[in-house]
C-alpha cells in the first residue's frame, strides 16, 4: 500500500530569481498536474511547505516559492543540479475547460499571480481559446513583481493590466489598486464572463465586491484558498474551514462554495 506521506527526490533543472525574497524552483515531475494544485516540498530535519504549481512542463513543474521561515530558507540553499523532496499535487486546481470559449478576466495580487500562472499561460498561447482574455495583477511595488519576462510575453497576446501601489517619481506604468481597473472592464455579453481572483484575503474580498458590481453572478467566479494548506492528505485538519478540507475540497473553488467557507 502506497504511503501518502512519504515524498519522492525531485531534482532542481533551474532557479529564476523574480525579487530578494522570491525564486522560482523548476524541477523535475512526469504525471498530470494543474494549475492552482500544489505540492509538499520538503527538507529532512527541517520539515515540510505546501507550494502551489506556478509553472507546467513537460517533464518539469515550477514552484515560486516567497522565503518566510524555516523550511523555505533552507530550500533557498539549494540550486540547480540539486535534490528536494516532493510529494503531490494535491487538491482541485483550475480546469481550463471551465473557462475556453469565456471572456477570460484574471485578477491576482502578489504571489497569488503563481497559482493562476498556468492558466495565464494557456490562454495568451492559445487566444482563439477565449473570447477574450484581460490579467490585472497588482504588485507592492516596481521590485516586487513577479515573472517579469512572462508579463512582456503575455502583453503580446492578451490584455494585460500591471499596477503597483507605489511607486517611484517617474515611474511609467499603472498604479493603484486591482480594484481601480475593474469598474471599466467591458463585455461583449456579461453573462459569458468569468472571472479568476487569488491574492492576500482582504484583497480576494473588496475584489469580489467591485466583480459584483459588474453585474457578475457567484457561479461565473473562481477563487483559491491556498494559503489554507498544511498535510494536503486531509489528516491533520488544520484547513478545515465548515464542512470542507480545503485541500481536498478546494484549494480552487467557484465562488458559489467559497462564499460560505468561514475562517
Amino acid at each position: 500500500m502506497k504511503n501518502e506521506y512519504v515524498p519522492f527526490p525531485s531534482k532542481i533543472k533551474e532557479v529564476i530569481k523574480h525579487t530578494n525574497l522570491e525564486y522560482t524552483f523548476r524541477m523535475e515531475f512526469n504525471g498530470e498536474v494543474k494549475p492552482g494544485q500544489f505540492f509538499e516540498i520538503s527538507i529532512p530535519k527541517y520539515g515540510e511547505a505546501p507550494i502551489s504549481v506556478s509553472g507546467i512542463g513537460d517533464g518539469l513543474v515550477d514552484f515560486t516559492i516567497r522565503r518566510v521561515g524555516k523550511v523555505t530558507d533552507e530550500v533557498f540553499e539549494n540550486y540547480v543540479g540539486d535534490t528536494l523532496l516532493i510529494r503531490g499535487p494535491y487538491g482541485n486546481g483550475f480546469d481550463i475547460e471551465n473557462f475556453k470559449g469565456k471572456e477570460v478576466v484574471i485578477i491576482g495580487g502578489g504571489t497569488g499571480v503563481s497559482p493562476m500562472r498556468g492558466v495565464i499561460q494557456h490562454f495568451a498561447a492559445n487566444p482563439k481559446d477565449a473570447v477574450s482574455t484581460t490579467l490585472i495583477a497588482g504588485f507592492k511595488s516596481p521590485e516586487d513583481v513577479l515573472f517579469k519576462a512572462d508579463f512582456e510575453e503575455w502583453a503580446k497576446t492578451i490584455n494585460v493590466i500591471k499596477t503597483v501601489d507605489a511607486a517611484p517619481e517617474g515611474y511609467e506604468g499603472p498604479v493603484g489598486m486591482v480594484t481601480k481597473y475593474i469598474p471599466d472592464l467591458k463585455f461583449e455579453n456579461p453573462k459569458n464572463a468569468v472571472f479568476i481572483c487569488v491574492g492576500p484575503p482582504i484583497m480576494i474580498k473588496f475584489t469580489i465586491q467591485e466583480i459584483k458590481k459588474l453585474g457578475i453572478e457567484d457561479e461565473q467566479i473562481w477563487t483559491s484558498y491556498e494559503r489554507k494548506m498544511c498535510c494536503g492528505i486531509g489528516k491533520c485538519g488544520h484547513c478545515k474551514m465548515d464542512d470542507k478540507y480545503v485541500c481536498l475540497d478546494g484549494p480552487v473553488f467557484n465562488y458559489t462554495e467559497a462564499k460560505e467557507l468561514f475562517d
